[in-house]
């Protein structure tokens, strides 16, 4: 009897573990007592101030700012390029004229410098937007990693970082991966982004990212994987929740990656799709900044965004 008992204890204890885990991923409040399980459904809110809104920024907007940033990369990485130039001639004498150019701006014109990194990508995104973010330990207690505006000054409305990680559709498999892992972020139409830099997570990631690199082309970013991510804005899955004390500063706009965006410029999206055959534009996340933000301050976002 005793150990028919300690059987359907075991079994009990395993499915309500599974039931918890399908909770977790649908985002509901969770409460575990007496192998009972209470759920409260939360409310997705995101404040849309007109039904035809629902974006702080045009996406035209986020291009520019992704285009602008991903070139100044580019070229500063320029001498790392010379296998994917080979194969886009023409692409190769624009830059050359934008190297041109900023080798003037900068006034960097001894021979000395070419072919090395003149700047950090940290520097690079001083000099194309004006501001820098990093990571760092939180102003919150117990928060963990946070970000911060390390350098600079960051105007209202501007793209100030990237969530970073595979991206699933609503059928796709992301189960286990789910399991104890805070970074999932969930858009709108279900789509669901794996932001965590750990783990099953990373491998599948990489594996993914691996699979669809064209010869020297790479469709995305694995660095942001690693303590210096090529794309200083890749830092997104690290911006803590608001609190009573600290107000959002930031919120996120879903951003899908258009056919025409430049494939030279793939090798620094943080974002891959879970599957190869899809034929939709890749999703991303941008953090816009909801308010000026200045050197020093963390960013902070509101998690549960209402859909009016």
């Amino acid at each position: 009897m005793k150990k028919t008992w300690a059987f359907l204890k075991q079994q009990c204890i395993s499915y309500w573990c599974y039931k918890v885990a399908l909770l977790r991923l649908e985002k509901r409040v969770i409460h575990v007592s007496n192998f009972k399980i209470i759920y409260f459904p939360c409310r997705t809110l995101r404040y849309v101030p007109e039904s035809s809104q629902d974006k702080i920024v045009a996406d035209e907007d986020v291009f520019e700012t992704l285009l602008k940033t991903f070139k100044a990369l580019f070229i500063n990485d320029f001498s790392r390029q010379a296998d994917i130039l080979a194969l886009l001639p023409e692409v190769k004498c624009q830059y050359l004229e934008l190297l041109t150019v900023e080798q003037k701006r900068s006034k960097v014109i001894s021979c000395n410098h070419q072919g090395q990194h003149l700047f950090t990508p940290e520097e690079v995104l001083f000099n194309t937007l004006g501001f820098t973010v990093s990571r760092d330990q939180s102003s919150l207690v117990s928060a963990g990693t946070g970000v911060f505006v390390t350098k600079g000054f960051v105007p209202k409305g501007t793209v100030v970082s990237m969530y970073p990680g595979t991206v699933y559709r609503k059928h796709e498999p992301i189960f286990f991966q789910s399991l104890g892992n805070p970074f999932i972020f969930r858009c709108i139409d279900g789509v669901l982004i794996d932001g965590n830099d750990k783990g099953l997570s990373r491998s599948v990631y990489r594996s993914c990212s691996r699979r669809d690199q064209l010869g020297p082309f790479q469709m995305s970013d694995e660095s942001w994987l690693t303590a210096c991510p090529q794309n200083p804005l890749a830092v997104g899955q690290y911006v803590n929740n608001c609190s009573n004390e600290k107000a959002a500063n930031v919120c996120y706009q879903e951003f899908d990656v258009p056919g025409h965006f430049p494939v030279e410029l793939k090798q620094y999206l943080p974002n891959i799709a879970y599957s190869h055959d899809i034929e939709s534009h890749l999703r991303c996340v941008v953090l816009v900044t909801l308010r000026d933000i200045k050197q020093g301050e963390e960013l902070f976002s509101n998690y549960y965004t209402v859909v009016s």
